[in-house]
Formats: structure tokens, sequence, C-alpha cells
């Protein structure tokens, strides 16, 4: 005995004769192929019209001066930071750690100069160089990382940047501490 071996015999299930198909479903089979339509399209568009998708350029020549607008003030950030004011009372929060010793306080001289001077010097400004210019903006390193600078921004030794120049066919910046610093 096999399968095909029934006992009755079964008629296919038949469709309908008339199409069932809502209107409703019509609207989203239309804006489906409407949609991949525009979507295969839209980028031949922007291919064919360059001119109104191209991001124009932020400045042309070979260099460009400080605005003529003054200075913004520089504000700290730190959760440290204290105003200015007397009666403020500083923040509970801070790290209660000693970071330094003060090996001399209270041994003044009559001048109020400490009785043994120590020779502490300056921490150096970080050095940074340049490694790219384009559109106006230069892209310079240090050893915190790499920043995209524009005239005027700050710059990683505390100056702003001055402008940027070509010189012999090289980029270079000036710094306003008046350093110059060329591409590596």
């Amino acid at each position: 005995m096999t399968d095909f071996d029934a006992d009755k015999a079964v008629p296919p299930l038949r469709r309908p004769d008339q199409d069932v198909t809502s209107i409703a479903d019509r609207l989203l089979i239309t804006a489906g192929i409407s949609l991949a339509a525009m979507a295969a399209f839209f980028p031949w568009y922007v291919f064919l019209n360059p001119q109104e998708f191209s991001v124009p350029p932020l400045w042309q020549g070979d260099r460009r001066d400080l605005p003529e607008t003054s200075a913004r003030e520089v504000v700290s950030v730190s959760p440290a930071a204290m105003t200015d004011d007397d009666d403020a009372v500083p923040p509970r929060e801070l790290d209660p750690v000693r970071t330094a010793t003060v090996p001399n306080l209270g041994r003044e001289s009559g001048s109020g100069a400490p009785a043994e001077s120590l020779e502490q010097p300056l921490p150096a400004p970080t050095g940074f160089r340049l490694m790219h210019v384009a559109n106006g903006r230069a892209l310079i390193e240090d050893a915190s990382g790499m920043y995209i600078v524009r005239v005027g921004s700050i710059l990683p030794d505390n100056s702003r940047l001055a402008t940027l120049e070509q010189r012999d066919g090289e980029w270079v910046i000036i710094t306003s501490n008046g350093d110059v610093f060329k591409r590596n």
C-alpha cells in the first residue's frame, strides 16, 4: 500500500475567480513601487546636477587674516573653578587628597618672599605639528591627539591661529605669538 492509494479522491482547492485585493493594498503597492523608483533615480539626479549638491568652499586664496572682531572671553569649565565672589564657599565635593607640599610655608623673610626660593620652571608649552591644510582648516597633532583648527582657533600652546599661508609651495600656519609651523 502506498500514499497514493486513497479511499476517496480529494479535488484540489480552487481560487476564487475575482480579484480580492483591496484599495489599501493597491495604495501600498503603488507607494512601494514609487519609493523604489525614486531611490533608484535620485543618485543619478545628484550625479548629473553636482552644482546643486556640492559643498561651497569656505575660502579662496593663499592667506586669511584674523577677523576684526574682539576676542571671546575664556571661560573655565573645571568643576573646581571658583567665582570671584569673596563670600562663596568652596564646593564640598572636591577631593581632599593633597597633591603637593609647601616646604617653606610660614618661613618667609621680612620682605614677604620665602627664605629659600625654590626655582621651579614653568611647564613648557606643548608642541604640535601641522599635518594637513584644506578648505581654510588645518589638521594639527600633539601628544594628546589630533585637532582640526581654523583661523582664530586656540592652539595647544595657548596661542591663536593667525593665518594659513602657502610659502614656497608648502603650507604653514602662523600663530598669534609669531611662531611658524611647517607641514612635516
